[in-house]
């Protein structure tokens, strides 16, 4: 018997590639590198896009968008999470919120976060208070660290429409 409220989480890393502007939160960052991916790259999206979709046990953004589809090069990751949502209404469940764990030692998260929260929260049919995005670095440690690319965890809570 399910309840009225599941919980998911996702998760997103991408290995930063040279050239930028850098593509997070479904903005564009100024920047000397982006996300490298078959899409725009955009790890804030992905991750976010599992974890509702995980929440509703409705698949995953690999299943939606393969990357092994030549269609899928180059998309929009906003869109994908578009696609996400409508799923997610077709199921019967909507958004509660989002609370957004972005780890990179750059780009710096705080000067993008309100416009990364108001661009989300459209997509994913909320108020801007309902998506949180926090940015932490990983102290210098690891592939993080050294500046080669960063991770996203996502968790979501969804509620019955």
């Amino acid at each position: 018997m399910s309840t009225g409220m599941r919980v998911g989480v996702g998760y997103d890393s991408h290995r930063f590639g040279e050239g930028g502007p850098m593509r997070l939160g479904g903005i564009d960052i100024p920047a000397d590198r982006h996300c490298a991916g078959h899409s725009d790259g955009d790890a804030i999206c992905h991750a976010v896009t599992d974890a509702i979709l995980g929440a509703a046990g409705l698949g995953d953004i690999g299943e939606m968008f393969p990357d092994t589809d030549a269609a899928n090069k180059g998309k929009d990751s906003v869109v994908m999470l578009a696609a996400a949502v409508e799923r997610l209404h077709a199921a019967g469940w909507r958004v509660g919120n989002v609370d957004i764990t972005v780890i990179t030692q750059r780009p710096r998260i705080g000067p993008h976060r309100s416009a990364m929260r108001e661009r989300l929260a459209a997509v994913l049919q909320v108020d801007a208070g309902d998506v949180f995005v926090k940015g932490k670095t990983n102290e210098g440690l690891g592939w993080i660290g050294r500046e080669e690319g960063l991770g996203v965890i996502a968790t979501a809570t969804v509620v019955r429409a």
